[in-house]
């Protein structure tokens, strides 16, 4: 469809990464343009036997026709989005919207040394949340403001638009995760914005009648870092024996994990108006299912899983990621 959105649907760490550079993979869309918070959040994902990790531009990164946008509610670091159009050599297809908040080493100190911030909350320390702050006391500078950037100065929300108009594939990329959003999250154990389908609309600046799909990514098993609610979580040891202790991309601190929560799940669903879902790391819940990919190979514990879900949420289980590699997917997509 021309216009994907696509969003975390539990606290982040859902395997959005793998997801998108799949999709970018398979669909070739002309556009990939990133919502959501800014380089507090890590997407990575594996291909050829090399991992990708980005916080900055869109996970798309690896199809070289594929234009890369960053909307105008993203806050950048310019360092880190520099460094990453270097590393994929996306110099002449990145562009960053010219109200795009900037973070600079201000922002980092606060995150990192405030008590409420990084005791309590357990922030990532990236400045996300001052820089947020004072963007909504308008003091914050922009990207038009930096010299370095201004290479890459783009109207997102034209670009965007206009592709649409055009029926044009475009892939919307959200941060975070469902829960984490300052409005339906566990507040305050939140990020700094909302990072729903609708405020990832917002961030590139679309309405929401130009959207067409919205693909919601949840993970086998549920994960989160630093403090807040996670229901049924299990204990470190309990995680190691199920394979479950994961670390995150941004901070490396070690994430937090408990089973597949359904009826979060749903409330994800009703939240982002999903219209598809995808899940990811099934062989890590069910081993026997590692690297396969076609649906009626999968091992029948592992399909009940999935249509349980089905059942429960009303939505088909479009693609299943069975390994970390890219290809490592069921694609049951028409």
């Amino acid at each position: 469809m021309p216009c994907l959105v696509t969003v975390g649907g539990f606290y982040g760490d859902e395997g959005k990464g793998k997801i998108i550079a799949y999709l970018a993979k398979q669909d070739n869309p002309s556009i990939a343009v990133r919502g959501g918070v800014g380089p507090n959040a890590g997407h990575t994902f594996a291909f050829n036997g090399r991992t990708y990790k980005v916080r900055m531009l869109p996970s798309t990164a690896l199809n070289p026709s594929t234009r890369l946008l960053i909307g105008a509610g993203v806050l950048v670091n310019p360092k880190i989005l520099l460094d990453e159009i270097a590393a994929f050599k996306s110099d002449d297809r990145t562009f960053v919207d010219s109200q795009c908040g900037i973070i600079e080493q201000n922002h980092i100190g606060r995150d990192s040394t405030d008590s409420h911030l990084k005791s309590r909350v357990g922030t990532t320390g990236t400045g996300t949340g001052p820089a947020n702050a004072d963007r909504a006391l308008r003091t914050l500078k922009l990207a038009r403001d930096i010299p370095e950037l201004s290479l890459f100065i783009e109207d997102v929300s034209n670009s965007v638009n206009y592709a649409l108009d055009s029926r044009e594939n475009v892939i919307v990329e959200g941060t975070q995760g469902t829960f984490l959003s300052l409005f339906h999250g566990g507040y305050p154990y939140v990020t700094s914005k909302d990072v729903t389908a609708s405020g990832i609309c917002a961030d590139v600046g679309i309405g929401p009648k130009r959207v067409d799909e919205v693909l919601v990514v949840f993970k086998s098993y549920v994960t989160r870092v630093g403090g807040g609610p996670l229901q049924n979580e299990i204990s470190e040891e309990e995680a190691k024996k199920r394979g479950w202790l994961e670390f995150g991309s941004v901070t490396g601190r070690q994430r937090r994990s408990s089973p597949f929560d359904m009826e979060l799940a749903k409330k994800a669903v009703r939240i982002n108006s999903a219209t598809q879902l995808a899940v990811t790391k099934l062989d890590v819940l069910f081993p026997e299912s590692a690297g396969i990919r076609e649906y009626a190979k999968l091992p029948s514990t592992a399909r009940r899983f999935i249509e349980e879900i089905e059942g429960e949420t009303g939505l088909k289980v479009t693609l299943i990621g069975t390994g970390p590699d890219l290809d490592e997917i069921v694609d049951r997509r028409p």
